[in-house]
């Protein structure tokens, strides 16, 4: 416990330093990030042109990562290098059995995951040096200006998982080998079977046929479209495909096991502990991928079709056959017809969640800003975004983030100037309540 208390005080002495210089497009284990951003990262650089993928994975990342480069990355001196370095070679204990480490940095250690961006930090900047270097002319022979060629080429690094796209394949695969050499001088390398080239449009172009890549449990495809269905760019030309990002297959079906071992867990239960059971894991798995496009696709109706299956099988099991499970456990509440949920007669009955409740579209969804980090003073920006920030109230960074970060009287966007005060709809001495449900927006003191 000594040691995760100290770690976490390492951790958020350097951490803020790092924030500041760490690259725009790396989103693992980094705060005020989330793998959400790296999914509309990869929207924005696929959806006006089919691209080429590298979706690779580094072997091992965590267990081999070299000590002295590592510390030299950080260039600190002093007591702080001394127990980081005593972190890293202390050592690991399993079975009872003590194995010494000479590489990698501590599993499930607090300061763990900052130590691995660190050693990471560097690899986009060099795919970035590569990218001013391609031969890339426009329609009259002559090149493009660097920052272009820069903008073509995107690396998208989710902690050791990363994805390449550029829409020239040469050009991907020699960003391959710039890596291999680059993970190399800190001792990784490429894991083989989870490193594959693929084409986001035709299959055809990709090296094992198949379109679309997976990330992060999203997979991420082209699909043809018509006419009056096509995606079309910024200058209304129809690109002749949609972007989709939709559930892995693999994740769906790790989902409804989940799901099925909660029931076989509650064979002989009541059905409020079963619903009480399954509730929390529909509404997690729903809400991660309510910045997808499942609903779109019909996945989340799918997942609803698979997990009443199930619970017909459940009911069938309890009264004997399915008739007489149907009557029992599922009802119509508030207009809605076969939910499964306890006797209608209650005044508040208990009613599984359906995954289709929830709404998914991948464009609703708003990327971090790249060069933001939440050290550095924007109490307006993160307060909207996250709804909590450790300078702001509680009260106001929750009223920001409802409120979109604007002014409900002005309509405009909040500043660091402004000056924030909370104003009650009602007013209380007219009996309005204090509640953030009904009442109380957040104002400028200027705009009124």
């Amino acid at each position: 416990m000594y040691d995760h208390a100290l770690q976490a005080v390492v951790k958020a002495a350097l951490e803020p330093e790092w924030e500041a210089v760490f690259e725009p497009n790396s989103f693992g284990f980094r705060p005020g990030r989330s793998c959400h951003d790296a999914i509309k990262q990869i929207k924005n650089c696929i959806q006006n042109k089919a691209k080429y993928v590298l979706d690779a994975d580094i072997a091992k990342c965590f267990d081999r990562i070299n000590h002295e480069v590592l510390l030299n990355k950080l260039n600190i001196k002093g007591k702080v290098r001394q127990q980081i370095k005593a972190w890293l070679k202390s050592g690991v204990i399993d079975s009872g059995a003590f194995t010494a480490t000479s590489e990698g940095t501590p599993q499930g250690g607090v300061i763990s995951p900052l130590l691995a961006n660190i050693a990471l930090h560097g690899l986009e900047n060099t795919l970035n040096d590569f990218a001013k270097t391609i031969d890339t002319p426009n329609c009259y022979g002559h090149q493009i200006g660097w920052e272009r060629k820069v903008q073509s080429l995107s690396l998208i690094r989710y902690a050791d998982d990363f994805v390449v796209l550029h829409e020239n394949q040469a050009v991907v695969h020699r960003c391959r080998e710039i890596i291999s050499e680059w993970l190399g001088g800190i001792g990784l390398e490429l894991k083989p079977e989870k490193t594959r080239l693929t084409h986001t449009f035709k299959p055809e172009l990709s090296e094992d046929g198949k379109a679309g890549f997976d990330f992060l449990g999203h997979h991420i495809q082209q699909y043809p479209a018509g006419k009056y269905r096509s995606n079309r760019n910024a200058y209304g030309t129809i690109l002749g495909f949609n972007t989709r990002i939709i559930p892995s297959a693999k994740a769906s079906k790790v989902h409804q096991e989940e799901l099925g071992r909660i029931i076989t867990k509650h064979r002989s239960s009541p059905q409020v502990a079963m619903i009480k059971d399954l509730n929390p894991v529909i509404r997690g798995w729903s809400s991660f991928y309510s910045n997808s496009d499942a609903q779109g696709v019909g996945e989340l109706s799918k997942q609803d079709y698979l997990l009443y299956l199930k619970l017909r099988r459940w009911a069938k099991r309890q009264c004997g056959n399915s008739k007489d499970g149907h009557v029992k456990y599922w009802h119509s509440i508030n207009g809605n017809n076969w939910v499964f949920a306890t006797r209608e007669g209650k005044a508040n009955p208990f009613r599984l969640l359906s995954h289709s409740g929830y709404c998914s579209s991948s464009t609703s969804y708003v990327k971090v800003k790249g060069d933001k980090s939440p050290y550095d003073g924007d109490l307006i920006y993160w307060s909207s975004r996250l709804g909590t920030h450790p300078e702001m109230p509680n009260r106001k960074a929750k009223l920001l983030k409802q409120q979109k970060g604007k002014c409900p009287w002005c309509g405009l966007s909040f500043h660091d100037w402004d000056v924030l005060e909370v104003d009650h709809i009602i007013p209380k001495a007219l009996s309005g309540l204090d509640e953030y449900k009904i009442p109380a927006t957040i104002t400028s003191a200027l705009s009124r």
